[in-house]
């Protein structure tokens, strides 16, 4: 006759079971110090559950964020825009960072002064050049390096250690990633990488002195007894950059390899002794100017008060990146979007993208704009035209830089910037026309997004038509 196996209690079988139990061999003095213990922990777990129900009602009553997602091809001004939407409303919060955009431009001067140390060396040695370029040298390509030339960049090479240094600091709270950036109109040259920080890192926190809390005296959170501080670098070698800047010889090499520092963001070369002295704070000005690359999708919240000053309401702003292989991320975020502020760099007629040399970036700006337009997950969002960068279209056409031998279609038409623009007006509302699922307005705006007062006026204007969109939507107002 078999064995019967006896069943075993429930409690040696159920973890929880065991894991509640009582302890074995408990007093009765325990068990009551163990009950008061028990009735005490479920009264602050009974009161954070109700704080969170009181949370989530409150949510459901109040009104929706209004969300405005930022797009555009990489470099189309979204970051300078949406530090624009954070000086305008957001002021303290912006300021508090002064002593981290410090670092930034530091980065941005150095690796400026990289730029032009390696034109310098492809001017020496243009027989060193890839056999792609070489065949296009000619005599013109070389150029006499003069003895003042090459001490000036024998001296300022040791700014590449604190490009080294700036670089490994950043990149200690989080992923970064070395990315190619283009200084060239339509020819490809080989520059120096640029660093990239993820979205989701504080990476302010690497340049903030141990120990300070966020203020808004940047001064406090500097610390200028730092003996890697590379601002004394920088002052010590401020009469050699200005040398450099300024010699004929580099602005011709620069002109020779079409590289235009002064179009690209995060030139400070034109600013050398403000930027290089000793307890350099940056300006609003200069933190708009910065350039600092972003993986991924930062998200920033503010609560901003409606026009007639009533009630105010959360605006939540996505700002997403915008080279090739981060542009299919876009459709995850067209859902439940109440704007869509397209960024379309219209300086850049004469240039081509970074990841495709054989792609004119205004060409790229039209395809983009015509797959925003025209997807019908974006039918009912607002859709607000940023023809961005206006100041260097002006500089470029006044140069003598024809748009026409750029953009077929323009033809014989005047080569300035007030007929440039509004033939360029008219390409994107004609697109628009053309793709858009259901009839919309056309809202667009000529941009220079470093110019905080004309920016200014912009913003508020898109941010009080949102708002009365929003409260007409809600039947607050008709």
């Amino acid at each position: 006759m078999p064995t019967r196996v006896a069943r075993r209690p429930m409690e040696d079988i159920d973890p929880f079971a065991n894991a509640i139990a009582p302890p074995q061999n408990e007093t009765p003095e325990d068990r009551e110090v163990r009950m008061q213990k028990e009735r005490a922990a479920k009264q602050v777990s009974d009161a954070i559950d109700a704080e969170l129900s009181k949370e989530q009602a409150y949510e459901k009553k109040r009104p929706k964020p209004v969300k405005i997602l930022l797009l555009g091809q990489s470099e189309s001004g979204k970051s300078t825009t949406l530090k624009n939407f954070q000086l305008l409303y957001e002021p303290k919060a912006f300021r508090a960072e002064r002593g981290s955009w410090r670092a930034i431009i530091q980065l941005n001067v150095v690796r400026s002064v990289h730029i032009v140390l390696d034109a310098i060396t492809r001017a020496q040695n243009p027989h060193d050049r890839p056999p792609s370029e070489r065949s296009s040298i000619s005599s013109q390509d070389s150029f006499r390096i003069d003895a003042e030339l090459l001490a000036l960049k024998m001296r300022l090479v040791s700014l590449l250690d604190v490009e080294k240094l700036l670089m490994k600091r950043l990149s200690v709270p989080g992923e970064v990633e070395p990315t190619e950036r283009p200084m060239t109109s339509l020819s490809r040259r080989h520059q120096p990488k640029e660093i990239a920080v993820n979205s989701s890192v504080a990476w302010q926190g690497a340049f903030r002195r141990n120990g300070a809390a966020t203020s808004n005296d940047g001064d406090n959170m500097i610390d200028w007894d730092d003996p890697d501080d590379p601002g004394v670098v920088l002052h010590s070698c401020r009469d050699d950059l200005k040398r450099l800047w300024e010699h004929p010889t580099v602005q011709a090499i620069l002109d020779k390899q079409c590289i235009r520092l002064q179009e690209s963001a995060g030139f400070f070369l034109d600013s050398i002794d403000a930027v290089t002295s000793l307890r350099y704070i940056p300006t609003d000005d200069h933190i708009l100017r910065a350039r600092l690359k972003t993986l991924g999708v930062s998200e920033h919240r503010m609560r901003l008060s409606d026009p007639t000053g009533g009630m105010s309401r959360d605006f939540r702003i996505f700002d997403v990146g915008g080279t090739r292989s981060l542009r299919a991320a876009w459709v995850s975020y067209f859902d439940d979007m109440d704007a869509i502020i397209f960024l379309a760099p219209i300086s850049a007629f004469d240039q081509v993208l970074t990841e495709d040399p054989t792609v004119n970036r205004l060409a790229d700006s039209y395809k983009l704009w015509t797959t925003i337009v025209a997807s019908k997950l974006l039918q009912k969002t607002n859709v607000i035209l940023f023809l961005n960068k206006i100041d260097i279209m002006h500089a470029k056409l006044a140069s003598g830089i024809r748009l026409a031998d750029f953009v077929d279609s323009y033809g014989r038409r005047p080569n300035d910037f007030d007929s440039a623009s509004r033939y360029l007006k008219k390409q994107f509302n004609a697109i628009l026309k053309q793709n858009s699922p259901a009839p919309r307005i056309f809202y667009c705006h000529l941009t220079n997004a470093i110019d905080t007062k004309s920016t200014k006026y912009v913003l508020a204007g898109i941010k009080d038509m949102l708002m009365r969109f929003h409260l007409q939507e809600s039947h607050l107002i008709l």
